[in-house]
């Protein structure tokens, strides 16, 4: 599995993780395919991996990923940006084609936005 984190995305991890779940925990990403910009997704703070996930250690943090996130994940680039308008993850896919709607994501790159993330409990 190849899984690339920037150092922004995995500091904003480790902070969900340690203020969210505590030792032992993984961030779950859970991505399917769909939306205009080829990934749609959900986030949680989960103390174990649940059924089906594999623990895949990307950047020194723990992933629980199930395994259609696995598929759409490799070769991925996970980013976290935070600007004055919008703060959320950022998907860099080298191998996604350009969207044909007037979205204004570069191609390739999948935002989602941190409302998506859904706390544990």
């Amino acid at each position: 599995m190849n899984i690339t984190v920037t150092p922004s995305a995995e500091k904003f991890i480790r902070q969900m993780v340690r203020f969210n779940g505590g030792e032992g925990s993984g961030f779950r990403l859970s991505v399917s395919a769909g939306g205009c910009s080829g990934l749609s997704s959900e986030f949680t703070v989960e103390p174990e991996p649940k059924t089906g996930d594999s623990i895949v250690m990307a950047g020194g943090i723990k992933l629980f990923l199930p395994a259609e996130s696995r598929l759409l994940l490799d070769g991925v680039t996970i980013d976290y940006l935070d600007t004055p308008t919008k703060s959320g993850f950022s998907f860099v896919d080298p191998k996604a084609s350009p969207c044909a709607c007037s979205s204004s994501a570069p191609a390739g790159v999948a935002s989602v936005d941190i409302s998506s993330i859904k706390r544990n409990g």
